[in-house]
């Protein structure tokens, strides 16, 4: 599973295209969020998508190509950034590879990530940390608005 958002430029274009070259399966509503951490930055657009299984150094892989096609420059850590593909979880493997933690270190703590993973996947367990369901009634989820915008159009 991975976490796609975007917060420079044609925020929307972004995810679609990355939705395409990252060969979904399954694609969650579009939402709306504020930066978490970083310097002061615009609302995120964010959205999560179902790609078929892979290795997670493949998955990482296609998530930085998609990244370079969007042209997207790693200046500051937590900075605006025109797409950011994140790799969350990839069943229930359990990686401490330092180059690909799996799952995601942080996935259980964002709301941005969760709220829509729940969206396209009700079912969801992230490993070491239960089901995705759990983890929404747990989190903030105020900051998460979801949008009328679909990544099929």
């Amino acid at each position: 599973m991975l976490a796609l958002g975007s917060n420079l430029g044609d925020r929307l274009a972004q995810l679609r295209a990355a939705t395409r070259l990252l060969g979904s399966v399954a694609v969650s509503p579009v939402y709306e969020t504020a930066p978490v951490g970083g310097p002061d930055q615009d609302d995120y657009l964010n959205a999560v998508v179902l790609v078929p299984a892979a290795p997670p150094r493949d998955l990482l892989a296609a998530a930085r190509s998609a990244e370079r096609a969007a042209h997207r420059a790693r200046t500051v850590r937590w900075g605006p950034r025109t797409l950011d593909v994140d790799v969350i979880a990839c069943g229930d493997l359990v990686s401490d590879d330092p180059d690909i933690l799996i799952p995601h270190p942080r996935a259980h703590l964002r709301a941005f990530v969760c709220v829509p993973w729940l969206d396209v996947d009700p079912d969801a367990a992230l490993p070491g940390h239960g089901r995705v369901e759990e983890l929404v009634a747990a989190l903030d989820t105020s900051g998460v608005r979801r949008t009328p915008w679909s990544l099929s159009g």
